[in-house]
């Protein structure tokens, strides 16, 4: 059961007891009429996410019941409206609250909502796999219960799902990673993702990156070079997340256990830029090893991540780059040479 499909039902159930008081249906006949016009757009807008996705189940109701309407000479849109509330009410009257009481799976407890989890469990993190279509509501009603912290691994979230995930955390007291992220890991003591764990050891060297392999890829070298991990943080690739590069660097920036930051981006956006900044403003307290991804990506074409886009020229590969080493900041040309970067300047 998610956020949206609970607001979606509530939603719904209202504007069919307007219908059932004629004051909506009013409204909607008269097509000059401002508010009916503007309620008919709520409703669309409302049914528009819930109908994409589970159309197959309600197709054959409405079907019917629009046939109906027409035989009777009821009005078309006012008609269709109707009965599409009616069919996905129905529906979803069928598919909330499945879950037996007591369900587990992998000897763990199964609940059908946050909601019920926090009634039974101590819980301040949620991790996210869902399904690209429904993550913003997995999203937001771990939002609305007001988890800490959010960690959301799935790729293909439409940006406009994730504009009203960023509009409805905004101003809680929450921490979102990604999505489209591998997660975060503190060495021996905590992971919250999809990273190899054995690849991680605990050390003095703190990792943010929008790339999930490049996190790999520089664990492993720190590591064979004699060191380890503080914390590693995957912000993910999307063009809209949660925890910027910004803000990780701040965070190893006041963490006593990082000495070091290692800093791995890729072509698009500004995200590097304003970190790379923000370090110079700051005066460098710790020193950072920086690689961009992306080098001879062609302009204008996307490159993997959704983010991963040429815009402007500040955008490219060579630019960032610089803006690092204008920045203070130790930049490799290739992943490779993160790790021995990595002993010079600790050693």
């Amino acid at each position: 059961r998610s956020y949206r499909a609970k607001c979606i039902q509530n939603f719904l159930s209202d504007i069919k007891d307007e219908m059932g008081n004629n004051r909506l249906f009013n409204n909607l006949k008269e097509s000059e009429n401002e508010e009916g016009f503007c309620l008919l757009l709520q409703i669309l807008d409302e049914i528009y996410y819930f109908r994409n996705r589970h159309w197959e189940f309600v197709q054959k109701d409405i079907m019917a019941n629009t046939k109906y309407a027409k035989a009777t000479g009821g009005t078309p849109i006012i008609s269709w409206i109707s009965n599409l509330i009616t069919a996905v009410l129905n529906y979803m009257s069928d598919v909330i609250d499945l879950i037996p009481e007591g369900t587990k799976h992998l000897n763990k407890p199964v609940y059908n909502s946050v909601e019920d989890a926090l009634k039974a469990e101590d819980v301040n993190t949620s991790i996210i796999f869902v399904p690209p279509m429904f993550a913003a509501d997995a999203i937001m009603e771990s939002a609305e219960s007001n988890i800490e912290t959010i960690v959301t691994i799935t790729e293909g979230i439409p940006i406009g799902d994730m504009t009203k995930v960023v509009d409805y955390i905004n101003g809680k007291n929450i921490r979102l990673i990604g999505p489209n992220c591998p997660g975060i890991i503190t060495p021996e003591e905590a992971k919250i993702g999809i990273m190899p764990g054995f690849v991680f050891k605990k050390g003095n060297v703190g990792i943010v990156s929008k790339s999930g392999t490049l996190t790999y890829e520089a664990a492993d070298q720190v590591v064979k070079s004699g060191y380890g991990i503080s914390t590693a943080i995957g912000v993910g690739g999307d063009p809209i997340i949660g925890t910027t590069l910004l803000d990780s660097v701040k965070l190893f920036m006041d963490d006593d256990e990082t000495d070091i930051i290692v800093l791995i981006g890729e072509i698009g956006g500004q995200l590097e830029n304003d970190a790379a900044k923000w370090i110079k403003d700051n005066g460098n307290k710790k020193p950072v090893v920086g690689f961009i991804a992306g080098e001879t990506a062609p302009k204008g074409r996307k490159m993997g991540h959704a983010g991963a886009i040429i815009g402007g020229k500040d955008d490219t590969a060579s630019a960032k780059k610089r803006i690092m080493r204008e920045s203070g900041i130790n930049v490799v040309d290739s992943p490779a040479d993160i790790g021995k970067t990595v002993k010079q300047i600790l050693k």
